[in-house]
């Protein structure tokens, strides 16, 4: 299913800023990066209850935001998109 996931960290503090990379790099390991703080997951359950678990441990939820939408396994029907595409689809196979 695709998962777009969101986030509000406070970097008023270290500790804020901090929580915003661990965050971004945890993000940046199940997915695309399509916006500053927005990212697309392509997950199973088992990879969503993952991702959505060491979000919520590593944000102060009282000062910080997450929210996850998922979009289920036929996303490309409710997915529009304007301008600049990202570098790959997050369906395509990536080869290294």
């Amino acid at each position: 299913m695709l998962v777009l996931v969101t986030y509000d960290v406070n970097t008023e503090t270290a500790a804020g800023r901090k929580r915003l990379r661990q965050v971004a790099k945890q993000c940046v390991n199940y997915g695309q990066r399509v916006q500053n703080s927005v990212f697309e997951c392509l997950l199973d359950a088992a990879q969503y209850a993952m991702l959505k678990a060491r979000l919520t441990a590593l944000i102060d939820e009282q000062i910080d935001s997450l929210r996850f939408y998922r979009l289920g396994n036929a996303y490309q029907s409710k997915v529009e998109h304007v301008g600049k595409s990202p570098r790959f689809a997050q369906d395509d196979v990536l080869l290294l």
